[in-house]
């Protein structure tokens, strides 16, 4: 039986390689399309000898993309930017880099082409990364018809950029910001040492999920032919507020530090001079992301139907979280 060849975009990325060493327990052969061959060498360790082929590809440019397809059965794009410096914008990455992938497996025939966008992925949305998305995923559509789009929530896991860096800040700062909307209520004895702060208008709701799930549907949806031309959002089992999972970060890492109530209006005027950094923590338009919840739809397609049953965000994040912890002696002195 012939091999499948998967050309993977962005497989050395944190779903990517998660993705790469799933379909490596298969027989597959993978070709890994990246900016940085070199840099991706690691991925090769994940498979047989000649199983992991590196190739040197930018969506946005498209020749080296059809190079990256030519001959391949089925493509995933998972090439994805959080925020935008010089030519690396979400209109060249999302919308028309995704339509040059699209356009190139059309044309070389590829059976299967899975395109990964984003939950909250919106065309009226006040956040251009959600504008993107959504452009993204139309521009795919019309180019190659039937391809499979999956929409993860935030995405968790030990490589992530999500608890980790709650953690590593909650290490660097006396008090960690937590956006609302609404009069924050503050009431510092509650639930000590962990000060609480409840919002009369609710604070920003997330589904996060696991990123070995998430690669986990993306292989489903390559094996599965009734996922042709289905779109799937892809959320944790829990729904959490922003502050909730501060919280259970704090909880994992023994760390005390003061949750600070900022109003969304604060939070953009911080992340115009944070948004100056060269790897920006926070940028205006993650704020405006923020301000929408970030859950499934009631209805939409999602893990249940992939006959996954998705992993909870308490039970994997201690596993990768304890390094952040205070020494045990330290622990110990402070109870």
């Amino acid at each position: 039986m012939k091999s499948r060849m998967v050309t993977v975009f962005g497989g050395s990325g944190f779903i990517g390689r998660h993705l790469v060493h799933r379909l490596a327990t298969e027989d597959t052969i993978l070709r890994v399309a990246v900016r940085d061959p070199e840099a991706a060498k690691f991925l090769k360790l994940a498979g047989e000898v000649g199983q992991i082929l590196l190739e040197p590809a930018n969506i946005a440019d498209e020749a080296s993309v059809r190079r990256a397809v030519e001959g391949a059965d089925q493509v995933v794009n998972l090439v994805g930017i959080l925020f935008e410096r010089g030519r690396q914008s979400f209109q060249a990455i999302h919308v028309e880099g995704a339509r040059n992938v699209a356009v190139a497996a059309k044309a070389a025939g590829v059976k299967r082409l899975v395109h990964v966008s984003a939950l909250g992925a919106d065309p009226a949305s006040p956040s251009a990364y959600a504008r993107s998305k959504a452009a993204g995923e139309a521009a795919v559509a019309e180019a190659y018809g039937q391809a499979t789009i999956l929409r993860p929530s935030v995405v968790f896991g030990p490589e992530d950029d999500f608890l980790n860096r709650f953690a590593a800040m909650a290490q660097l700062m006396p008090a960690l910001p937590v956006f609302f909307r609404g009069i924050p209520k503050l009431d510092p004895f509650k639930d000590f040492p962990f000060p609480s702060v409840e919002f009369e208008a609710g604070a920003t709701r997330l589904q996060p999920a696991y990123v070995g799930d998430v690669a986990e549907a993306l292989a489903k949806t390559l094996d599965d032919p009734e996922t042709l031309g289905r779109s799937y959002e892809l959320g944790g089992p829990e729904v959490y507020r922003l502050i909730d999972i501060m919280r259970l970060v704090l909880k994992l890492t023994g760390q005390r530090r003061l949750l600070l109530p900022l109003p969304f209006a604060a939070a953009e005027i911080l992340a115009i001079f944070l948004g100056l950094l060269p790897v920006p923590p926070l940028t205006r338009d993650q704020v405006r992301l923020l301000k929408a919840d970030n859950v499934v739809a009631p209805g939409a397609l999602g893990f249940a139907d992939l006959k996954i049953t998705p992993q909870a965000l308490e039970l994997v994040a201690p596993t990768y979280l304890r390094r952040f912890g205070r020494p045990r002696a330290e622990q110990t002195e402070a109870s």
